[in-house]
């Protein structure tokens, strides 16, 4: 029964969908990207020139300026570090015109002027609890091995308290670590810190934005009560095939980007991908650099990989898939051993439809994260948990305010289990013995 009733309740969110989407015109939307690498273009301004007309573009690079009078106007687009660009736009009465944005790099920087883009956003919008991070944020602060990290920046935020020790835990504004949920483009992490417990599981160099909130977040992150540490990653290089390697004392990194097909400003659509590869050798090089802690080394090592591919529609849509997967070992001479391992999977995708001016997103992802421990007996014991996540989501847009609403399904059973459910529910028994003779009949 309580199944039937959120099913009831989507169904409904949908007719609620298509009337609000019906009621919305005079609108000019889109894009906006960076022009050397064809990331999207965050927390830029877009406005129409000589109105008070215009908004921010969203963690997507997205757009939507509503109720436009009819007329000629200038769409320009400005951000910290970009040349302004402006490009004229004609508005019909009941229109939808979408406009895709390239933001060029700022050729000269003036070392005298200060501005903030989050002190603009600060008087425009109320965040309360809540930290908006950038690789450019974690990289100013003091780093441990030279590779900067997000946990590294989290602990001198107010109201977290790092425990340090193995595998390393936040505890924010009193909460217990199990109480923090952690999404990682809206697929959960079950525990996203390494052994040592100075370093994440995500490289900052693939990172786009980190919000972090330590009270107050909203419906759409249920399952937690303490924290929501929500991160999303870039899309790739579109433009160009680009890579980075770097080592410390403590482990190395490679990553790559490129185009799987280029971006192209005429339009068109576009498809890149991005991987992260990390490797710990602290076991090995704590027997030179760090002989005063443990003349045998520091037993602490961990592999990290990270993918996603990247497929762009020519009006803006586009779709991700990404994979994961984290593993450390620990290893006590003569004493224990202690593995655990963290994979996953997903995909989540943005739609812009053509007739209207409501943005569709949704996700779905699965994740595992299993421990082992073996000691002197040499017998394993093993701990698991699993779970996926699913969601569709719709944005209404009202001037510069927007409305959120949908749906969300999760469990901690893979989702095998969840269909096999749906089909003992809804589908009956002689049905589904028809189906499957039928599908035995046709394939033979």
């Amino acid at each position: 029964m309580y199944l039937k009733n959120k099913i009831f309740s989507a169904f409904l969110i949908l007719i609620l969908g298509t009337q609000l989407t019906k009621a919305q015109t005079t609108t000019i939307r889109g894009f906006v990207y960076e022009k050397e690498t064809g990331e999207p273009a965050i927390f830029v301004n877009v406005y129409l020139k000589g109105t008070t007309l215009g908004v921010n573009t969203d963690i997507n690079g997205y757009y939507s300026i509503v109720k436009v009078p009819k007329g000629s106007y200038i769409l320009t687009a400005t951000g910290i570090g970009f040349d302004t660009i402006t490009q004229e736009v004609i508005v019909a009465e009941e229109d939808i015109i979408t406009r895709k944005l390239y933001l060029p790099k700022k050729a000269v920087t003036l070392q005298s002027v200060e501005i903030s883009a989050e002190r603009e956003a600060q008087k425009t919008e109320v965040k309360m609890s809540v930290a908006t991070l950038t690789p450019k944020d974690i990289k100013q602060i003091p780093t441990i091995g030279a590779d900067p990290d997000l946990v590294q920046y989290l602990q001198v935020l107010p109201g977290v308290v790092f425990s340090g020790d193995q595998g390393g835990q936040l505890y924010i504004r009193g909460g217990t670590p199990i109480q923090n949920k952690v999404l990682l483009d809206g697929m959960t992490i079950y525990n996203p810190f390494h052994s040592i417990g100075l370093f994440s599981v995500f490289d900052t160099d693939i990172m786009k934005n980190a919000d972090i909130y330590t009270g107050g977040f909203g419906g759409q992150f249920g399952g937690r009560i303490s924290s929501v540490m929500d991160i999303t990653t870039r899309d790739g290089n579109k433009k160009r095939f680009a890579g980075k390697v770097s080592t410390g004392t403590f482990q190395s990194k490679v990553l790559l980007e490129g185009p799987l097909a280029k971006q192209k400003e005429d339009g068109g659509g576009s498809a890149s991908f991005i991987v992260s590869l990390k490797n710990s050798y602290l076991n090995q090089s704590s027997k030179v650099l760090y002989k005063h802690v443990n003349e045998d080394g520091l037993p602490y090592s961990f592999n990290d990989v990270y993918a996603k591919v990247n497929l762009n529609g020519a009006n803006g849509s586009k779709v991700n898939f990404f994979g994961f997967n984290f593993t450390d070992k620990v290893n006590y001479t003569n004493q224990a051993k202690l593995n655990w391992e963290s994979t996953g999977f997903g995909s989540n995708f943005i739609l812009v439809p053509g007739s209207s001016a409501t943005l569709l997103d949704g996700n779905f992802a699965y994740s595992k994260y299993k421990i082992t421990q073996v000691e002197g007996d040499e017998k394993p014991r093993t701990s698991l948990v699993n779970g996926f996540n699913m969601g569709l989501g719709w944005t209404y847009f009202i001037g510069k305010n927007d409305i959120n609403y949908g749906f969300e399904i999760s469990g901690l059973k893979p989702i095998t289990h969840f269909i096999t459910m749906l089909i003992r529910k809804f589908l009956p028994l002689k049905t589904l013995q028809s189906l499957v003779y039928f599908l035995s009949t046709s394939l033979l």
